[in-house]
C-alpha cells in the first residue's frame, strides 16, 4: 500500500523552503550584526578603539574591493565550468588600461579601460581552454606570467618619456572617480546642503555597542569612493543576473552538466567565452581601483597577489556572491588593522584575540552538529592561539605582515567542508560528448 502526501503539507514544506532561501540576505544582516557585537566586547576588553573606529573599516572597504573584483571575476568563470587561475595577471591588465586611459582621458575611462584590457585576458583564456581545450590550470599561470611582462612593454612604449613616468610606473592621475557620504547620517550634500555628521558624534562618545556600531556605519558611508560604490553594487547586480535571469541560468547550467544545456539548444561555446570573458573585465576593474583610489597611478606589482586571495574568497564564499564579499571584507578588515598599527601597537594582538574568539564558537557549533573531530581541531587551535595572546605583549613586526594571510587560510580550512563547487569545474567539453 503506497502512502500519499497531502497536498498541503508538500506546499507548507515548499514554502519553508523557498522562505529560507529568500532570507538568505537577513542571515547575512545578522552575521554582519553578530559580528560587530565581538568586536564591541573586544573593543571594552582589550582598549583597541581601532577595532570599531570609522577609518578602520573606511580603509578595510577600499582594500576588500579589488579581492571583491578578482573572486565575482572568478564567480563567472568557474560557474560556466572554467578554472580560473589567471586573475591575477587580468588585474595586471587592468591596472595597466588604468593608468594609461586615467592619465590620458580621466578617471571614468580608466575604469572602462581596466575592464577591457582584464576582459582581453580573459578571452586569451577562453581561447586557450574553449577552443583548444588546453588544461584551465596551466592556461591561467601562463597568464599570470605574460601579463606582467606584456604590461612593462607596454608601458616602456607610452608611460617613458611622460612627466613623472617611467618603465615601471605611469604618470599620476589628475583625477579620481569622486567621493559619496551619506546625507543626514554621515555628512553627505544633499541638494547643495552639506548635512550633519550624527554617526561620527556618537561614535566618538565610545558607548558601548552604540558607538560602535555608528562607527562602523560611519566608515562604510562617509567619503566612499564611486569606484567602490559601483563594486559593491555588483555584488546584488551578479546574485541577480546569476540566479535570477535566463542568460544566469543558461551560465550555471554549464557548469553543472554543459552536454545537456547543449541538448536545450544552448550554444555552449558562447556562453562559456561570455563567462570568462565578465571574468577578466571583473578582474580588470579590481586591478583598477588599485591604480585610480589607492595610488592615483599605475606601479609595476600593484595588484601584490591580490588574485590569488580573490580566489580563495571566491572558494570560501562557496561560489556565491554575498559568500565572495564576507571573505574580501574579512581580508581586508584585518590588513586595515595591520596598517594602522604602529610599533608596539596592540592592534594586531585584538585580531589575534578575535581569532580565538571566532575559532572558539566554530569548535562550538561543530559541537552541536556532531561534528567532533572538526570541533576538537578547531577548539585545539583556538587554545593554542589565545594561550599565545596572553602570553605575548608585543607581536613581531614579521607577524603582523602574515595576519591577513593566516587568517584568509584558517577561514579556507574551517570552510571546506560545506563548499560545493560547479559539478562541470574544470572538465574539457566539446560538442556532442557525453558522460
Amino acid at each position: 500500500m503506497t502512502a500519499t502526501v497531502p497536498p498541503e503539507t508538500t506546499n507548507r514544506a515548499a514554502g519553508r523552503r523557498f522562505a529560507l532561501r529568500e532570507s538568505a540576505a537577513l542571515r547575512w544582516m545578522i552575521y554582519a550584526g553578530g559580528f560587530v557585537v565581538v568586536l564591541s566586547v573586544l573593543r571594552v576588553v582589550t582598549g583597541v578603539n581601532d577595532l570599531t573606529a570609522g577609518g578602520t573599516f573606511s580603509a578595510a572597504l577600499l582594500l576588500a574591493v579589488p579581492i571583491l573584483l578578482a573572486g565575482l571575476g572568478g564567480l563567472f568563470a568557474e560557474r560556466v565550468g572554467v578554472v580560473n587561475i589567471g586573475l591575477e595577471g587580468m588585474m595586471v591588465l587592468g591596472t595597466f588600461g588604468a593608468g594609461w586611459a586615467g592619465y590620458e582621458y580621466g578617471a571614468w575611462w580608466g575604469v572602462i579601460c581596466a575592464c577591457l584590457f582584464g576582459a582581453l585576458g580573459g578571452l586569451l583564456h577562453a581561447v586557450a581552454t574553449v577552443t583548444f581545450g588546453v588544461d584551465h590550470i596551466i592556461s591561467g599561470v601562463a597568464i599570470n606570467i605574460i601579463a606582467p611582462g606584456v604590461v612593462r612593454f607596454l608601458a616602456a612604449i607610452v608611460f617613458v618619456g611622460t612627466s613623472g613616468g617611467a618603465i615601471t610606473q605611469g604618470p599620476r592621475i589628475s583625477s579620481n572617480t569622486g567621493q559619496f557620504s551619506l546625507p543626514l547620517l554621515s555628512g553627505g550634500n544633499l541638494f547643495g546642503w552639506n548635512t550633519p555628521d550624527p554617526l561620527q558624534r556618537i561614535a566618538n562618545k565610545e558607548w558601548f555597542l552604540v558607538s560602535d556600531l555608528c562607527g562602523v556605519v560611519h566608515g562604510l558611508t562617509n567619503g566612499v569612493a564611486m569606484y567602490t560604490v559601483l563594486a559593491v553594487l555588483l555584488v546584488p547586480a551578479s546574485a541577480y543576473v546569476l540566479w535570477r535571469t535566463p542568460f544566469g541560468l543558461r551560465l550555471r547550467s554549464i557548469g553543472e552538466k554543459p552536454e545537456a544545456a547543449d541538448s536545450l539548444g544552448v550554444n555552449v561555446y558562447l556562453m562559456k567565452y561570455l563567462g570568462v570573458a565578465i571574468s577578466g573585465g571583473l578582474a580588470g576593474l579590481g586591478g583598477g581601483i588599485l591604480v585610480i583610489e589607492n595610488g592615483r597611478r599605475f606601479n609595476e606589482g600593484q595588484t601584490a597577489n591580490r588574485g590569488f586571495i580573490g580566489l580563495a574568497a571566491l572558494i570560501f564564499g562557496n561560489w556565491r556572491p554575498g559568500g565572495i564579499a564576507s571573505g574580501a571584507g574579512l581580508f581586508g578588515f584585518a590588513e586595515a588593522l595591520r596598517l594602522r598599527s604602529s610599533p608596539g601597537a596592540d592592534s594586531v594582538l585584538a585580531v589575534i584575540l578575535l581569532a580565538t574568539v571566532l575559532l572558539a564558537l566554530v569548535s562550538l557549533n561543530a559541537l552541536r552538529t556532531r561534528k567532533y573531530v572538526a570541533a576538537a581541531i578547531s577548539g585545539a587551535v583556538a587554545i593554542v592561539i589565545g594561550v599565545y595572546y596572553w602570553q605575548a605583549e608585543v607581536v613581531p613586526t614579521e607577524f603582523q605582515f602574515m595576519t591577513p594571510y593566516v587568517a584568509t587560510l584558517l577561514v579556507l580550512i574551517f570552510a571546506s567542508k560545506r563548499l560545493r563547487p560547479p559539478a562541470a569545474e574544470g572538465k574539457p567539453w566539446r560538442k556532442g560528448q557525453t558522460t
